[in-house]
C-alpha cells in the first residue's frame, strides 16, 4: 500500500510487520546498532508513506523504537527454542561468573561482520566437523590439493569461528588447528564468509580509487607529516610499477599521526639477526626484507607476524600484506594493535566501506578532505 492517506495499522498488522522486518534484519545482523534500526525504520516509511508518523520528528521514529524492541524480543524468542548461536553464546549461562553483567563480554559484530558467530551445519555434529578439522592437517600436506583443502575449510567455517570467539587462542594454537587459513586463497575466502565482502580485490580497487585524492591531501600538509611522508613522496613519483605506487600510498598514512614504520617493518638482508629478534617480540607487523633501502626494487621477502609467530612470507607486495594482515584481523577476531587504530579504521571505512557511517572524527575529517579533492 503506497497511498500517502495515513493507515493505523490493526494490532495484528503491527505485530506482523515489525515480525517480518525482525526476521529480515536478524537475517543481516543479530545485533543491529541505532544506525542500521533508524535506516530501516525510514526505508520503511519510504517505500509505504501511509505508515508515517505525523507526530514523529522525522516521521519514521516511532517506528524505529518499536523495531528495537522488537529485535530485542526476536532474540530471547530464538535464544528459548535455541535457534540463534550467537544469541546463546550471549546467555549468562555461558558466560563466566566475573562475567554475568548483560553488557560484558558481549560477542557479537563490531565492525560490520555479517556472520561474527555462525551456527554449524545442520547436518554436522561437533565430532564430524572436529573429523573434518583433523583430515585438513592431511589433505594440506597434498600436493594440487586446493579443491579439498577449499571445501572442507568452508565446511569448517562455523566450528573454527565459534571455536575463535569463543576460545580466544593464540596464533600459534590456530596455526597448529587450521594451518589451511594462513594461506592467501583462504583467507580470502574467510574474509568473504565473515564480513561477506571481497578482502583483496576491494581492497586494491578502492586504493586505486583514493589514490590521487589520498596524495593531493598528503601533498598540501605541511609541518611534521610532510617531513614523514617526503622520502616516500620521491619513491613514488619515480616508481612505475603499480605495487611500489600502491605501497608509498598506505606509507602515507603516517598523516594519521601514526608510527607506520612500526606496523610496515624494513630489513636489510644485513640485518637478519635483528629481524628474527624484532619478529619474536612482536605483536603485529609486516616485516619486509631488502638488498638495499630502495622502494624501488623488489623485497626479498615480504611477512607478517602476529604474537611473535612468522604466519605469512613470500608474499607477493607490501599492499598484499596489508590486505592479508587486515583479513587476518577478522579471521582471528583479533583488535586492532595498539597504536594502529586510526590507520586500520581508514582501511575498514573507508577503504573497505565496512560500517562506515560511524567514524571517529579523525577519520570522518580524512573521509571528507578525500570527497573534497573528487
Amino acid at each position: 500500500m503506497k497511498s500517502k492517506e495515513r493507515l493505523t495499522p490493526s494490532s495484528k498488522m503491527l505485530s506482523d510487520i515489525l515480525e517480518k522486518l525482525a526476521e529480515k534484519i536478524y537475517s543481516y545482523k543479530a545485533y543491529p546498532n541505532d544506525a542500521d534500526v533508524s535506516e530501516v525504520a525510514e526505508a520503511l516509511t519510504q517505500k509505504h508513506p501511509c505508515l508515517r508518523q505525523q507526530d514523529s520528528f522525522n516521521e519514521s521514529y516511532g517506528w524505529k523504537l518499536r523495531l528495537k524492541q522488537k529485535m530485542s524480543n526476536y532474540r530471547n524468542q530464538l535464544k528459548s527454542h535455541g535457534l540463534a548461536s550467537e544469541v546463546m553464546v550471549n546467555s549468562f549461562k555461558h558466560k563466566s561468573p566475573e562475567d554475568t553483567h548483560p553488557a560484558k563480554n558481549i560477542k557479537k559484530a563490531r565492525r560490520g561482520e555479517a556472520n561474527h558467530y555462525p551456527s554449524q551445519p545442520s547436518s554436522e555434529t561437533p565430532e564430524s566437523l572436529e573429523q573434518d578439522r583433523t583430515s585438513l592437517l592431511t589433505e594440506i600436506k597434498k600436493r594440487n590439493n586446493e579443491k579439498s583443502i577449499r571445501e572442507k575449510t568452508a565446511k569448517t567455517f562455523g566450528y573454527r569461528r565459534q571455536e575463535v570467539v569463543d576460545q580466544k587462542p593464540v596464533t600459534e594454537d590456530i596455526m597448529a588447528r587450521c594451518p589451511a587459513l594462513f594461506q592467501m586463497e583462504e583467507i580470502n575466502a574467510e574474509f568473504l564468509r565473515v564480513p561477506a565482502v571481497p578482502l583483496q580485490a576491494r581492497f586494491m580497487a578502492q586504493l586505486d580509487r583514493y589514490s590521487t585524492q589520498l596524495l593531493q591531501v598528503i601533498r598540501k600538509k605541511g609541518g611534521a607529516t610532510r617531513e614523514k611522508t617526503a622520502k616516500i613522496l620521491q619513491f613514488l613519483d619515480q616508481a612505475a610499477n603499480v605495487d611500489i605506487k600502491r605501497e608509498c600510498v598506505l606509507k602515507s598514512l603516517a598523516i594519521l599521526g601514526e608510527r607506520v614504520e612500526d606496523l610496515i617493518k624494513e630489513f636489510l638482508v644485513s640485518q637478519g639477526d635483528q629481524a628474527e629478534q624484532e619478529l619474536q617480540s612482536t605483536i603485529m607487523a609486516i616485516f619486509i626484507i631488502r638488498e638495499d633501502e630502495s622502494l624501488l626494487h623488489k623485497p626479498k621477502d615480504i611477512g607478517i607476524a602476529i604474537d611473535g609467530v612468522e604466519v605469512l612470507n613470500e608474499l607477493p607486495s607490501v599492499p598484499a600484506a596489508v590486505a592479508m594482515l587486515f583479513g587476518l584481523i577478522y579471521a582471528l577476531n583479533m583488535e586492532y594493535p595498539k597504536g594502529f587504530k586510526f590507520t586500520f579504521e581508514a582501511i575498514q571505512k573507508i577503504l573497505m566501506e565496512l560500517c562506515s557511517n560511524k567514524m571517529s572524527s579523525k577519520i570522518n575529517r580524512l573521509s571528507s578532505e578525500l570527497h573534497d579533492w573528487k
